[in-house]
Order: C-alpha cells, then structure tokens, then sequence
C-alpha cells in the first residue's frame, strides 16, 4: 500500500504567497513613517484596523463566510488582536518617530528567531530540525550582509523605542505560535475578527488621548493610512493566516527575512538609495534561510 505523507496542496504557490505577505509587508515601514508625521500612533493604528476590518468582513459576506458569534471564539481574537495588531502596531508606529524605518526592519525581522525560540521551549508544536536552527542564522546573516553595518550606526540613540521594537517582535512572534488555534476557521475569519477587536479596543483610547477630530492630516499621511489599511493589513492579514495552517508558524514568520531585501529594493526604486556591495550575497543567504524554514524535508522513500 502505497504511504501518504502529509504536505501542504501546493508548495510553489505557498511560497509565492510568502513572498507576496513579505511585500505587502515589508512596505508598511515606508506606509508608517509617512503617516505618523502628522497622524498620532494610537489614531493611525485604530484606523488602519477599522479600515481593514471592515473590508473584510465586506469581502466575507460577499463570499459567504460567516463570521463565528461564540463568546469563545471572540476570547481568542481578542487575544490575537492585542498580540499581532494593538501592541505590535503601536509600538512600531510610536518608536519610528525616533527610529529610522531600516533599523525598524531589521529589529522588526528577529520574529522567526524568537518563534523557534519559544517553539522549542514552550509549545514544542513543531519539530525544531538542525534544518530550521540552520535557517534562522543563514537569514540573520543574510540581513547583516544586505543592510550592513551603517543601518546599526544609530543604535542606542532611541534606545526607548528600540526596545518598543523589540517588544513587538516578540510579540509577532506569540502571535504566530497562538494562530495555530484557528486552523478549523476560514483564514479571513481570525483575521477580521482580531481586526475588529483590535480597533474596538484603539479607538476608544484614540479618542481620549489623540482627539482625532482635532488633527489636520497631510494627504500624504492620508494616503499612507489607506494604503496601510487596505494591502499591508486586510490583504496581508488573509494571506498571513493562510500560511499559518500551511507553513506552520516558524514557516510564516520566516517572511521576516524576505522584508528586508524588499524594503531595500523600495528604497533604491522610490528613495534613491544604494545598496551594499554585499546585497546579493546577503540575499542569497535570505533565500537559502527562508527556504530551509518552509520547504518540508522529503522523507526517504521505503520499499
């Protein structure tokens, strides 16, 4: 009898959507610093989770998916709301008014390391290979090599918002493990049900301590915002936890890496920046790191 070994339906496409999530990602420093000029942090993000939010419960009720009304259920997107948008999100936005959106990145792409991480210590959900270990310093590495040394030459300068950074890091990295939980739901459920509460719970305190009404945005900053919302958040959030039931959490986080050359690549196309004589070696080190975090090792055929 022939043995079926458990894979995810199609690797090459799963890949593709990683690659997709890193983009839609990767340019949100850019969509953060442009907003927070002259929008609040806690105002930018109630917004951006209101705004993603409610497009996609638009997209679900025209695909007919119904959103779960269990008070269980809602416990848990609460939880992941505060885990990967209302804390993570906040602290990003406040500390890149401080920090420059490169070093924001690279702090930023540490997730997977702390995945493995606490995968390996705490929830031991998913086998923690020499193959995954290898993954997280080739991608390391390959951050060091493509950004440089001159992205750290600012470090300690915010050392407050740093840290912030940091926090949120890690807390990407929580809510990667805790995602796993919604495997029996539609991928845009969890993420529009953690956007709904994480604006239920930002735009009240947006309104007592920003006094929106009181702002007078830029249009760029407007732009940003919606652009923030619709493709680095509603979008990404559909893929994000797509991947999570495909990849696995250590799988997905790995798309920190790919932020990296992508956020150098829009700054060389929109800002005019160089990159290092170093970049491609460091994205061959990327590559190489995100492809033995995701790609599912062949077991040896018996007979």
């Amino acid at each position: 009898m022939e043995q079926v070994t458990p894979r995810p339906p199609n690797m090459a496409f799963e890949l593709a959507l990683l690659l997709a999530l890193a983009t839609l990602w990767g340019g949100s420093y850019t969509f953060i610093k442009l907003g927070v000029a002259t929008i609040p942090p806690i105002t930018l993000i109630a917004a951006r989770t209101a705004i993603a939010g409610a497009l996609l419960l638009v997209i679900m009720r025209w695909r007919g998916v119904a959103m779960p009304a269990d008070i269980p259920t809602w416990r848990r997107f609460i939880f992941q709301a505060c885990l990967n948008s209302v804390i993570p999100w906040t602290l990003i936005a406040w500390g890149e008014r401080m920090v420059d959106a490169g070093l924001t990145t690279i702090l930023n792409s540490a997730s997977p390391i702390f995945t493995f991480l606490f995968t390996v210590a705490i929830t031991r959900h998913e086998a923690a290979s020499p193959r995954k270990l290898f993954g997280v310093v080739a991608g390391m590495a390959g951050i060091c090599l493509i950004v440089g040394v001159d992205a750290f030459r600012d470090l300690g300068t915010g050392i407050v918002a740093e840290v912030a950074i940091v926090v949120a890091t890690i807390s990407y990295a929580c809510a990667a493990i805790f995602s796993r939980g919604f495997k029996d739901l539609d991928p845009m459920a969890p993420a529009a049900g953690s956007l709904i509460a994480g604006a239920v719970i930002l735009i009240p305190v947006s309104l007592v301590v920003d006094q929106p009404w009181t702002l007078s945005p830029s249009t760029s900053s407007l732009l940003a915002l919606l652009a923030l919302a619709v493709f680095s958040t509603a979008i990404a959030f559909v893929i994000y936890f797509r991947l999570i039931q495909t990849l696995g959490s250590v799988g997905t986080t790995a798309q920190a890496y790919l932020r990296v050359p992508i956020g150098v690549a829009l700054s060389v196309v929109f800002l005019g920046e160089g990159l290092s004589p170093t970049a491609w070696i460091g994205l061959a080190c990327v590559v190489v790191g995100v492809a033995a975090m995701t790609i599912p090792a062949r077991k040896a055929a018996t007979a």
